[in-house]
């Protein structure tokens, strides 16, 4: 019976470290990815795709670009009810978390204005990006709206995630651009150099399941999505 007691004891203790874990992971990795996109407006050589939209719309709003990505992923967000998409947590904190932490990263870098800083901060803007997304991703709390977005309309058109993704990511740029988001260098290499970052980084991070140790990476998550905010 104590020895009974004793397992029963011991399973509790090892799940509730495996949520810990996997609670750190998430909050960690959305914090990393407000801090990278960041990064990425001080660098000023080029967004990642939706940091185009996020900074045009608060170019012409007068809100923060923090603010900006709040709002949008609420209202995509909103998109996932006829999309018959359903929310994690991770979804919902996705939403505040990187734009909280992207707000208080801006306020505690300096603005740069040499070359020679710029190119260093964007690589390491698209560095921590994938890091970050590696961290939450494995946590397995549920997409981010905007990933949730090209999953859905992958499930209800049966188009592909990618063709669903370039499509989604095409019109946001071009969007963004035009209301005067910075499109450049940086755009184009996060484009090319995310999704093998976010593999490696999804693996590096890979939370073992509580029953059996064994790890699952983004469990039911299309991983070929390259999943992202």
């Amino acid at each position: 019976m104590r020895q009974a007691t004793t397992t029963t004891g011991g399973h509790i203790l090892s799940t509730q470290g495996h949520v810990i874990r996997r609670l750190s992971q998430l909050y960690a990795g959305l914090a990393l990815y407000g801090a990278s996109a960041a990064l990425f407006v001080e660098a000023g050589l080029g967004l990642e795709p939706w940091g185009v939209l996020h900074q045009g719309l608060a170019e012409r709003t007068g809100l923060t670009i923090g603010v900006v990505s709040i709002v949008v992923g609420a209202a995509v967000l909103l998109l996932w009810i006829p999309l018959r998409q359903r929310p994690g947590l991770g979804t919902v904190s996705n939403v505040f978390v990187i734009g909280l932490a992207m707000d208080g990263t801006l306020a505690l870098v300096p603005q740069v204005h040499s070359l020679a800083v710029r190119i260093p901060l964007l690589l390491a803007a698209i560095l921590l990006n994938g890091v970050a997304t590696g961290l939450y991703i494995a946590a397995r709390f549920g997409p981010g709206p905007r990933d949730g977005l090209m999953t859905g309309l992958h499930a209800r058109t049966g188009r592909s995630i990618r063709l669903m993704r370039t499509a989604v990511e095409i019109a946001v740029v071009v969007t963004g651009f035009a209301l005067g988001g910075t499109v450049g260098v940086g755009t184009l290499l996060y484009a090319v150099s995310i999704g093998p970052l976010a593999q490696l980084f999804l693996r590096v991070f890979a939370v073992p399941t509580a029953s059996d140790g064994s790890t699952v990476v983004a469990g039911g998550q299309p991983r070929r999505a390259i999943l992202r905010r």
